[in-house]
């Protein structure tokens, strides 16, 4: 958490009644420490809270030796009101409480929008008087808050405050209740958890706004955990992930409900292949979240994550049982890193310090009998000789004959002291239990299982990096694309008004005629070179109704042709191209509510339905991230060419991608695209089909 005195109050949706509270009651207090009531009651208590603490229960004088008031009437003033009363009654006594100048609500009671519709009109009345009269509503339905200056969840575990710990903002309140045992069970310290619940005023984009706004470089923490069910602000989740990321803290993120069906009804290609779940991983590679699909994994990238990310892919594997040395150095293998072999004259010399029978390859085996000092010594050549080695995992259990604790001593100690990251896996939880304790009661975080943390070791490692936003645009529509936009609204573009936005964007497109009639065709017959390709105007899926016909070699061919396409139902026209061959790309875009254009590119034609090979990220989008765009393609090795086939041009690739993202910018109606297929061929790229709907 931030420092106290130096907090900026940004905005009042969070406001300093919430965060930081004089006075506090808690509305519902109980004496029965199994009910919410009395819990929170009681963590309050018990947390350290240096203010005042009142209880509302008309049922008895004092609770938990607290006085207790009948109402809200003979309460004195409060800062912030915990509620753990029935929804029914939430309503009024907010509005009681604001009257006497009460400022902040965590409503911890259940039965309101989760329950029924009845619900869903409290949690209304609530929001609508909340914006009205200016106040912080969190919840309902949730566990409550846990920070720096009170303990307000009726929940246990409560984790000892740690202002370098880890901050966890969650939908849910279980999550949030099973993240903290598994946590602390590892040995995770905690700055806050802040459980939203229904969120019907405060979501977690507000929570992380607040962080951002109010995040101190060497105060603050840099490792931000959330689990999020409903993504109600994707952008100003955006904003804030990129400015946090930019500070320095690092931001660990679980979605649920990815595989939810959506309900867009989309025509384009980018439409159908924006599911839920592509647009969420595309939000978050752009943010620098690091996505983890369980709540295991996201703590292992938080633990990864306090003792340093990689410094490179070269990992040394360190251990005394060998099978998990080997099951690890897959694991970080399949992630796309290296467990490189060590073989030099350093690797000989550690060697005859090691018990006859270990290897010193890497993995590094120092077998069952190996002692604390042979690890130490280990550690100390994978920090100073081998310079190949960018970090270090150590594997070390116990088959429960001698006692381990000196071996996590020394291990503590060189993690201390280490200049590369060296990663601890105590894998013996029953025989080394008091021993991990006490590794614990040093600060330190372990990983009980090696494959894991090797997978979230490699997911840290690829995390794209923050692209910095490209500089202003300086061309504008000119008034023919304004016209174009203005006269095509909740319609698809016909293919002279695709090649004038193609044009305007900079994006080469190949030669093409329009005719409507037999005769036009037959006059344009001099301009044709063959073989030739003929497609109808009109229709949406062309292909689907047989109409795009290819390798049409004379004109006799072209007019039997135009008579079958034209009579085709929608069939306005038919569109003449020449045919060219080389690879096929694509690029494509959908316009996506509160975030903005999500770009697609990849292998296009007949291989962009198969293989789905694509690339994701948000407008605008810079050179340096188109190229990592391209790169990140399953079939990057093919567009480089193999087997004597030619390279595509990179930079015009490269090139597409960036002016599409202009276009997009500069003209947001667009709400689908498609360029399908582009044709690399020699040097040039040229959209060979186009389709463009213009939102309404």
């Amino acid at each position: 958490m931030v420092n106290s005195f130096r907090i900026k109050y940004i905005f009042s949706m969070i406001n300093k009644e919430l965060i930081k509270p004089q006075r506090i009651v808690v509305v519902g207090g109980s004496e029965n420490k199994f009910k919410p009531g009395g819990k929170v009651l009681e963590n309050l208590l018990n947390g350290n809270y240096n203010g005042e603490i009142y209880v509302i229960n008309p049922k008895t004088q004092t609770v938990q030796g607290i006085k207790s008031y009948n109402n809200t009437n003979d309460l004195p003033h409060v800062d912030l009101a915990i509620l753990a009363i029935p929804a029914k009654f939430c309503f009024n006594t907010i509005k009681d409480l604001t009257k006497k100048g009460t400022k902040a609500f965590i409503i911890l009671s259940a039965g309101f929008g989760e329950l029924n519709e009845e619900g869903k009109k409290i949690e209304q009345q609530i929001s609508d008087f909340a914006d009205k009269n200016n106040i912080s509503i969190l919840g309902p339905n949730c566990i409550g808050i846990i920070n720096k200056n009170f303990k307000g969840v009726f929940t246990t575990p409560v984790p000892v405050y740690n202002p370098k710990g880890v901050d966890f903002i969650s939908s849910s309140g279980s999550t949030a209740v099973f993240v903290m045992e598994a946590g602390i069970k590892m040995g995770m310290q905690f700055s806050s958890i802040y459980s939203v619940g229904n969120a019907i005023q405060i979501k977690v984009e507000d929570i992380l706004e607040y962080f951002d706004k109010n995040y101190i470089s060497g105060e603050s923490s840099n490792i931000i955990m959330i689990y999020i069910e409903q993504l109600s602000n994707p952008a100003k989740l955006l904003k804030h992930s990129i400015s946090l990321n930019k500070k320095g803290c690092n931001i660990i993120a679980v979605k649920a409900g990815l595989t939810q069906a959506g309900s867009r009804a989309a025509s384009s290609h980018t439409g159908a292949m924006a599911s839920p779940e592509i647009v969420v991983e595309t939000l978050f590679k752009k943010a620098g979240i690091i996505q983890c699909y369980s709540r295991e994994e996201m703590l292992y990238v938080a633990g990864v994550l306090f003792y340093g990310k990689p410094k490179g892919k070269n990992v040394a594997v360190i251990t005394h049982a060998g099978g998990a040395g080997v099951m690890c150095a897959d694991a970080l293998e399949k992630g796309g890193m290296k467990v490189p072999e060590l073989k030099n004259e350093n690797t000989q010399k550690l060697l005859e310090h090691l018990h006859q029978g270990s290897s010193a390859s890497n993995p590094i085996d120092f077998l069952a009998t190996g002692s604390a000092e042979q690890m130490g010594l280990i550690l100390d050549y994978c920090n100073y000789k081998f310079n190949e080695i960018d970090e270090s995992i150590v594997i070390f259990g116990s088959p429960g004959l001698f006692d381990v604790e000196p071996v996590y001593d020394l291990l503590s100690n060189k993690i201390d002291n280490t200049i590369k990251p060296i990663y601890p896996v105590l894998p013996s939880p029953v025989n080394t239990e008091k021993a991990i304790e006490h590794f614990i009661s040093k600060g330190k975080i372990f990983f009980p299982d090696e494959s894991v943390l090797a997978t979230a070791i490699a997911k840290i490692y690829n995390t794209n990096p923050i692209f910095e936003y490209p500089g202003k645009i300086d061309i504008k529509p000119d008034k023919t694309i304004r016209n174009i936009i203005k006269n095509a609204k909740g319609r698809y573009l016909t293919p002279y008004e695709n090649r004038k936005l193609l044009q305007f964007a900079g994006i080469e497109a190949i030669d093409e005629y329009i005719v409507k009639k037999l005769d036009d065709l037959i006059l344009l017959n001099e301009n044709l070179t063959f073989p030739i390709a003929m497609k109808t105007v009109g229709p949406i899926h062309k292909t689907d109704i047989g109409g795009v016909v290819l390798n049409i070699n004379n004109i006799e061919e072209a007019k039997q042709t135009f008579d079958k396409l034209i009579k085709i139902p929608d069939c306005t026209a038919v569109l003449i191209q020449p045919m060219i061959t080389g690879i096929e790309l694509y690029a494509g875009s959908i316009k996506e509510k509160n975030l903005g254009h999500i770009v697609m590119t990849g292998m296009g034609g007949i291989y962009l339905e198969t293989l789905k090979d694509i690339s994701t990220s948000i407008c605008p989008i810079g050179r340096k991230e188109a190229e990592t765009m391209i790169k990140s393609l399953k079939s990057y090795p093919v567009l480089k060419g193999k087997r004597g086939k030619k390279s595509i041009n990179f930079y015009e690739f490269q090139n597409i991608i960036v002016n599409l993202s202009k276009l997009l910018t500069l003209i947001p109606e667009i709400s689908e695209m498609d360029i399908n297929p582009l044709i690399a061929t020699g040097n040039s790229i040229l959209a060979v089909d186009c389709r463009i709907k213009i939102e309404t």
